[in-house]
């Protein structure tokens, strides 16, 4: 059998057909050796060294003589069993996607995005952090989001509201001067404030329902550095409204005020134009600029919680204060990513321990 010309670029990067397998069958009977048998089907002496071991099976002849059974043992190369052998391994090959063995993970994952209204991105990062499950059976955040994208989740992107409702804002808006001055500007508030280095430091704000002028709202306070968050229901958006529900979160806390809180900051709302006088003596007061919620970064992002539960325009006169004291409880066990995926219930309970130790009130 002559070949002219015979080069394997033509072969190369393509599996041996079934066809091919029966042409080196009948070489292999005829003892032909591997390197001529590669020349001849035009392919590389390596590629048919390794499919004839593949392919080799050991056959088994006996024979009966003189009474007596003689059992010999041969190597014979099978061309249906090498392509059987090559279908199976086809089969296996590729990688094996994550998700087929994290069915545990999933089930897990689905009921805390929707039972519980945890983000993906919560749900990889607190998984990760008490290492629920193998580290093998928890995907990244972006793999997460790919699973819910392609349908391998009951989670669908019409479930997670943050990632509907978000929107990028245009950070180049200008400060607008203050019009009415209320107390000390946040232009003056300390930079260890602004960076979260310590405790007690608190935004207010208010979440209203519709706009009925009689309508009631909530008044909210956020501890900056651990994003503990307090809700109490107020009879509307009124100076008096908020000095009172004050007054009486001061009488609640009694002894520990000084240590949980040491500064409040606000907008120049008019609802909030009595903190300065009622509070001053205690703790300080700042202001922020107006049309500048930026500055209270940290009351709108919990806004964005609360209103999963209150939707813009719902009147919250039906609303208890067992209500609230459950929305509360809810943000304040959700597991943040800033937080390192700890809770805001969790990290403010260290830091005002702390805060008494560094006064000499409990031991270490």
């Amino acid at each position: 059998m002559t070949h002219t010309n015979s080069s394997t670029l033509s072969h190369k990067g393509k599996h041996l057909t079934y066809e091919e397998r029966c042409q080196i069958s009948i070489l292999v009977h005829e003892n032909y050796s591997n390197r001529h048998i590669a020349k001849s089907i035009e392919r590389a002496p390596q590629t048919i060294n390794n499919e004839i071991k593949r392919g080799t099976i050991r056959q088994i002849r006996r024979q009966k003589q003189g009474g007596k059974v003689y059992t010999y043992t041969y190597q014979v190369y099978d061309p249906k069993l090498a392509q059987s052998r090559y279908e199976d391994l086809r089969k296996n090959s590729g990688r094996r996607p994550k998700w087929v063995d994290s069915t545990d993970f999933i089930d897990w994952a689905d009921q805390k995005m929707l039972e519980d209204g945890w983000s993906p991105d919560t749900v990889v990062g607190f998984a990760n952090r008490y290492n629920l499950f193998a580290n093998e059976l928890i995907p990244c955040t972006t793999t997460l989001y790919h699973w819910i994208d392609s349908g391998i989740m009951r989670t669908k992107n019409i479930d997670l509201l943050e990632k509907l409702s978000r929107k990028i804002k245009n950070p180049s808006q200008k400060v607008r001067r203050n019009k009415r001055v209320l107390g000390t500007s946040i232009e003056e508030r300390p930079q260890s404030i602004d960076t979260r280095e310590t405790f007690g430091h608190w935004e207010i704000d208010t979440v209203i329902g519709n706009k009925t002028k009689s309508e009631p709202v909530l008044l909210t306070l956020v501890e900056r550095q651990t994003r503990f968050e307090v809700i109490l229901k107020i009879d509307g958006k009124d100076a008096e409204s908020v000095d009172k529900a004050v007054t009486n979160l001061k009488e609640r806390a009694g002894d520990q005020f000084e240590y949980i809180f040491k500064s409040i900051t606000s907008d120049n709302g008019s609802e909030f134009s009595g903190l300065h006088e009622g509070l001053s003596e205690v703790l300080d007061v700042y202001f922020t600029h107006p049309y500048a919620s930026w500055e209270r970064g940290t009351s709108e992002n919990q806004h964005k919680f609360i209103r999963r539960f209150i939707p813009k325009g719902n009147s919250m006169s039906d609303l208890t204060q067992r209500d609230c004291l459950r929305i509360q409880q809810w943000m304040n066990d959700y597991p943040r990513k800033i937080l390192g995926y700890q809770t805001p219930h969790e990290v403010f309970t260290k830091a005002f321990k702390k805060a008494r130790q560094e006064e000499g009130l409990v031991s270490a």
